[in-house]
């Protein structure tokens, strides 16, 4: 997702824990970067001495900014270390995931999630734009606006925890995977800000024809209007940094992989049986699991580059599918490389059912 990632995360209300200038505390010596990630999980948040100074965050930070600065807003959002992507409700600030401010820690989140939400620059400017949406709303205040909710709809409306989105539809722009501007009114707002917000991008061309125009040019002329007024709302409080987390590592990745993990029944023996074989003469072919397992890394990206769904639910469809399979007692009967592509038909279509099932993660 999408990435949405995802994600991702419905919007929190802040916890009065401190200001921007506590968002962040010095790394100092760093002695976990050595540990073994089953030491590294027993860490506390806390404990991890992170801060955003110095890291690729920053630099990141400081793109967005010039971005701001050539769209003439004077509106800056200030930024600080959680566990996740997230603009608490009211805040005009953006919480970045802890995992981006290390690159041990980005080894560790691969290695539980099997991918890196915001980690390539591209995906993390695309982020970053579609936070500074949500966090330009509340700085000023433009959901209660009567043009806005006319415009997205209300941003009152309660959030979903799966939404079903139309992958055709032109009502709304795409940036975000996922076509996660359909989500919510609110996300609708910050998935157009975003794309206004890019650079380089002809927006205008990019969406000749589509009624999303008409938010993206709304959004031109409210961003015009704004331009050097100072926001009303200009807090600088944080909801849940990363220094006043006692929680460690292990509960959180326990918690997050239950979140995104699928548990499938055992619905698809016919379409494993038609893909391999359970028949005697084919009972010294590989098996079935052995062969899923050593395509798997391949076939999980190709799936999840084509639906946009996390890796990690993508992997645990495949184990599900392979203990089926060790289960069933099934071989492969087929070449190699036409089997592979059929398991990775089939492993999209399982995960598309599931997406147009009413089962789109809601990432933020």
């Amino acid at each position: 997702m999408p990435r949405a990632t995802r994600t991702k995360r419905t919007h929190r209300r802040p916890a009065r824990t401190g200001s921007a200038e506590q968002r962040t505390t010095p790394a100092g010596d760093t002695p976990w970067v050595r540990w073994p990630d089953e030491e590294l999980l027993n860490l506390r948040f806390c404990d991890l001495g992170l801060r955003i100074e110095g890291t690729v965050i920053q630099d990141r930070v400081h793109r967005l900014f010039d971005e701001l600065a050539r769209k003439d807003l004077a509106f800056r959002p200030h930024f600080w270390l959680s566990t996740d992507w997230f603009t608490p409700d009211g805040l005009p600030g953006i919480a970045v995931p802890f995992y981006l401010a290390h690159r041990r820690l980005t080894r560790l989140e691969r290695g539980q999630m099997l991918e890196v939400e915001g980690g390539a620059r591209d995906w993390c400017m695309r982020l970053l734009r579609h936070e500074t949406g949500h966090a330009i709303s509340n700085a000023y205040r433009l959901h209660r606006r009567r043009d806005w909710q006319h415009t997205f709809g209300k941003s009152t409306q309660p959030y979903r925890q799966h939404y079903q989105p139309k992958p055709y539809s032109k009502r709304f722009v795409i940036h975000l995977d996922y076509w996660y501007a359909q989500s919510h009114p609110s996300e609708d707002f910050a998935e157009t800000f975003a794309v206004w917000l890019t650079p380089k991008l002809s927006w205008r061309k990019r969406y000749t024809g589509w009624p999303a125009l008409q938010k993206l040019e709304y959004v031109d002329r409210l961003m015009h209007e704004i331009g050097s007024a100072t926001p009303p709302v200009r807090s600088d409080e944080l909801c849940e940094p990363l220094h006043a987390l006692r929680t460690t590592l292990r509960a959180y990745y326990d918690r997050k992989r239950d979140k995104y993990g699928l548990v499938h029944p055992d619905f698809y023996d016919r379409d494993l049986r038609r893909l391999f074989s359970d028949r005697p003469e084919h009972a010294r072919e590989e098996p079935a699991g052995r062969f899923l397992r050593r395509v798997t890394p391949e076939v999980r990206r190709l799936v999840a580059a084509w639906t946009g769904e996390y890796q990690y639910t993508i992997h645990r469809v495949l184990t599900d599918m392979i203990g089926r399979c060790r289960q069933l007692r099934l071989r492969v009967h087929q070449p190699p490389e036409r089997t592979k592509l059929d398991a990775a038909v089939l492993l999209t279509v399982q995960t598309m059912n599931f997406l147009h099932g009413g089962h789109h993660r809601m990432v933020r």
